[in-house]
């Protein structure tokens, strides 16, 4: 698993890249998916948010991200046990902190979204083997590109894509 992993970050570190094509790519891949419970889909959009600060190693942002997520699932039915966790990482004192308690948070809201109806687009179970003490741990993404929230640039693109949810 480790050798898989520095294989990926190495491939990533030396592939050339048409950033201009690249770009272009990416704008249509990072299209969010549209939740017909909208309130989910707020919701989800602040988990993104939460895991783009932690990709980042943005403690502040992942914090208010986490504390904005909070306040968005009291409008969504049936989320008691993703508001826990949610409420776990907003209230976690450092970022290794952060990263630990989204972990349950993102097995807990990748379980309300596969029982969600999407209306448009796709979202992806992606899963790192290397978090968490290498017990592994998964997370959810808008685009198929790995952006490791466990590692942020230490090992960013550290993981894969298990599973396409639409």
């Amino acid at each position: 698993m480790i050798m898989l992993c520095l294989a990926l970050v190495s491939w990533g570190a030396t592939a050339q890249h048409d950033h201009a094509a690249h770009g272009a790519q990416a704008s249509s891949e990072k299209m969010e998916p549209m939740f017909k419970d909208k309130a989910l889909g707020s919701s989800y959009t602040h988990y993104i948010h939460l895991k783009n600060a932690l990709v980042a190693s943005d403690f502040q942002q992942a914090k208010s991200a986490s504390e904005s997520l909070v306040k968005a699932l009291h409008n969504v039915k049936g989320s008691d046990k993703v508001h826990t966790e949610a409420a776990k990482v907003a209230q976690a004192g450092s970022l290794e902190n952060q990263r630990k308690a989204f972990t349950a948070l993102s097995n807990e809201m990748a379980t309300l979204v596969k029982g969600a109806d999407i209306s448009m687009g796709e979202l992806y179970l992606e899963y790192c083997p290397m978090a968490n003490g290498n017990t592994g741990g998964y997370w959810l993404s808008n685009e198929k590109e790995i952006r490791n929230p466990y590692f942020g640039d230490k090992m960013l693109k550290c993981g894969s894509v298990k599973e396409t949810i639409n």
